[in-house]
């Protein structure tokens, strides 16, 4: 199958939708497909080819790295057509997503796509507190829209995004829950005592330190307030837990500064941005795992971290139902209250956190790259068929003379 994944974010970016269609691109190949991608070039305003990725020039939004392309750069359109594409699959909705949507109806091709962000809970980066309620009914709008009216066939990482659109938005198409893979293996993988002690040096983590960690992006929307707020009641009953907080954003300046109001600078490490080949030498440093974000559409970091057999203690939140088997491989919160028990309890009995460690591995093989892309395979063959009986359907409708004008 000849297969072309557009988006406005790929590798080298570091995002969660990155990384789901590197994983996905991998997957496919690993079974023989052709994967081309189009993306946004993230360095300059060229036209660059090479290796099956497509990069279009787009200008700076201001919202983290994401940079918006015109819907119809005219200069791709040729090398698209010489790929002859059984399926394309868009990852976005606007820019080169809607680039999509155009050549899939150009080219008559069958078009899935996959929703990966509640647009919902990120509004404020936009209307910066004004208006927010009109934005949200726009952001709405634009979903129904986008992933309704304009596509072959719908996919969602997760149960709570398939019920936004069920039973807020109202949408009756069919919507194929597949769960984004990860590589297993990286997270898994074995390093040497000396590196994970060097590691260690630089960042003044003491042997006898537990570790709570968070990866992730320094926004709004991902509550690291609250594990920080709340890291002060932990360490008067376990002064030996620290938090590691993996990653940067926007928030990061706010976030250093609440470190110090609550005068726990001893207990907090903030390492910034960690290169994407050495993410898994950072959660080997790891041992319980922490978020308290509800704005996920599935949790990417989450998964990682049980492949690095670290149990996680999430926000009771849909998105984290399927991966975190409460009292197994991790604990589900609904309060502060309970946060700081779950990690006090556990940073405590280290033989109830080694065995909570080894079920975290165990639990992460179902979301393997190799089993998602074989998930997303069943749905393009779906699409395909689903693409050809409306074609036959209109062809037996109007006759060969509307047949020929599609």
């Amino acid at each position: 199958m000849r297969i072309g994944i557009f988006s406005d974010t790929y590798i080298p970016l570091i995002n969660g939708v990155s990384t789901s269609i590197e994983m996905l691109r991998k997957g496919l190949e690993k079974k023989g497909h052709k994967v081309y991608i189009v993306t946004v070039n993230p360095s300059s305003l060229k036209y660059e080819y090479g290796d099956k990725i497509l990069r279009i020039p787009g200008v700076p939004v201001g919202i983290f790295d994401y940079r918006l392309t015109s819907i119809y750069p005219a200069r791709a359109i040729k090398t698209i057509k010489n790929w002859n594409l059984d399926v394309i699959h868009s990852q976005t909705e606007f820019g080169i997503g809607t680039f999509a949507r155009i050549i899939a109806k150009q080219f008559n091709i069958p078009l899935v796509h996959t929703y990966h962000t509640m647009y919902e809970d990120y509004v404020h980066y936009i209307t910066k507190g004004h208006f927010d309620k009109t934005a949200k009914k726009i952001a709405e709008h634009l979903t129904l829209f986008y992933c309704d009216t304009t596509v072959t066939e719908l996919i969602v990482p997760t149960k709570k995004t398939s019920d936004l659109f069920k039973e807020k938005y109202k949408v009756k198409r069919n919507v194929h829950i597949v769960p984004t893979g990860i590589e297993i293996e990286k997270y898994s993988k074995k390093y040497s005592e000396d590196k994970i002690n060097k590691l260690k040096q630089s960042l003044k983590i003491r042997d006898n330190d537990i570790i709570l960690l968070f990866v992730g992006r320094l926004g709004l929307e991902k509550s690291v307030d609250f594990l920080i707020e709340n890291h002060k009641a932990i360490i008067k009953k376990n002064p030996n837990c620290k938090l590691m907080i993996v990653g940067d954003g926007p928030e990061r300046d706010n976030l250093e500064k609440l470190v110090r109001k609550n005068k726990i600078d001893d207990y907090v490490i903030f390492t910034g941005k960690v290169p994407l080949k050495d993410i898994g030498l950072y959660y080997k440093l790891g041992d319980i795992f922490v978020t308290a974000s509800k704005t996920e559409t599935q949790g990417l970091t989450v998964l990682e971290a049980l492949a690095a057999s670290i149990p996680v203690v999430a926000i009771k939140d849909d998105s984290f139902l399927d991966p975190i088997d409460d009292d197994k491989n991790g604990f589900l919160f609904e309060n502060k209250r309970q946060y700081i028990k779950y990690i006090v309890d556990l940073s405590n009995d280290l033989k109830r956190l080694e065995e909570m460690s080894i079920n975290a591995f165990e639990s992460s093989q179902k979301y393997s790259y190799k089993v998602f892309a074989s998930k997303v395979l069943e749905v393009y063959k779906k699409a395909i068929k689903n693409k050809k009986k409306k074609k036959s359907f209109f062809k037996k409708l109007f006759g060969k003379k509307e047949d020929n004008n599609e």
